[in-house]
């Protein structure tokens, strides 16, 4: 497993799920071979990627990076913490609807699981996506951890965004943190130095780091004069570590368009506005040249990861 959990809390996962009620719930599928402990899925050395609407979410960046992996993977839903004990109904209410020749249906908030086998993929991938909670946050992370457990995940991925000082122009920084340090440096991590008040991802973080679960974060810094959702430049950014995490392709559907629209926008304001024309040009030089030189050898290791994930085949150079 590569992790540990306290007995007692994996038994009562176990019991929890099997009854069908308590903190997290199993849901039924049809999908796959089923355990017969718990009612969910057996997966393939699953890697588990999950964000959370909130604080940790600037223009909602990185719930729309799990929620995109959810339409292009297809992924079924497989679980869901139950929101009773987590969450402030006043605060993030429910929702009512009513389909067509159905009885009305209340959804409640929460944060649910589902899973996704990506095509050609030797591993199956548990996407996590909610809300923060809104209080007993401990309580919380070790259930997201017992359905971990459960499902056998050996990887937990968080991501999540924060507002920046950066200009649109360039690439949109990531920062982020391992439990590996030997990750930090393999996916280009700028660690970040930060102390101050946590999410719900720097919590679920340390818990995953406590229970001796791999863990890695990636944060994407979104231009705070840009914040209204959505930033599908920032989602791209997230999307794009995914796939080194991973080292599979991610069908990106029509975001690098979206991007480009939203950059024009953000183009054309700035050509309305003199005054924010001027502080993304103070960012530009403050940020400077954002494209590092790269070796002949970086460069052949890029591309190679590149046609691997898109099913290439480089030849000795990578044709560098």
């Amino acid at each position: 497993m590569g992790y540990r959990l306290d007995a007692d809390r994996a038994c009562v996962s176990a019991a929890v799920s099997a009854a069908g009620h308590g903190r997290v719930t199993a849901v039924t599928i049809t999908l796959g071979y089923v355990s017969e402990f718990d009612g969910l899925p057996v997966l393939r050395s699953p890697v588990a990627i999950a964000a959370f609407e909130g604080w940790n979410d600037a223009a909602d960046a990185s719930t729309a990076a799990v929620e995109h992996l959810e339409q292009v993977w297809s992924a079924k839903t497989i679980s869901e913490v139950d929101p009773e004990e987590f969450y402030d109904f006043q605060v993030n209410r429910p929702t009512v609807s009513q389909p067509e020749g159905e009885d009305r249906r209340i959804e409640w908030p929460t944060t649910r699981f589902a899973m996704a086998s990506p095509p050609e993929a030797e591993s199956d991938v548990v996407l996590i996506r909610g809300i923060e909670p809104s209080t007993r946050w401990r309580t919380f992370c070790q259930d997201v951890l017992e359905v971990c457990h459960s499902l056998e995940v050996n990887r937990v991925v968080l991501l999540g965004a924060l507002l920046a000082d950066v200009p649109y122009t360039r690439s949109l920084p990531i920062s982020g943190s391992a439990s590996d340090p030997g990750d930090i440096e393999r996916f280009g991590l700028t660690a970040t130095r930060y102390e101050g008040p946590t999410g719900i991802v720097g919590v679920l973080h340390d818990a995953c780091r406590k229970a001796e679960l791999d863990a890695v974060s990636f944060w994407v810094h979104v231009p705070h004069y840009a914040n209204n959702p959505p930033c599908p430049k920032a989602t791209l950014a997230l999307l794009h570590r995914v796939e080194e995490v991973l080292d599979l392709p991610v069908p990106m559907t029509d975001l690098a368009e979206q991007s480009a629209e939203w950059e024009e926008r953000l183009r054309t304001a700035a050509g309305q506005d003199a005054e924010l024309a001027e502080y993304v040009r103070e960012l530009e030089e403050r940020a400077g040249d954002d494209l590092t030189p790269l070796s002949g050898d970086e460069i052949a290791q890029h591309f190679e990861r590149y046609l691997r994930r898109r099913g290439g085949h480089p030849g000795p150079t990578a044709g560098i």
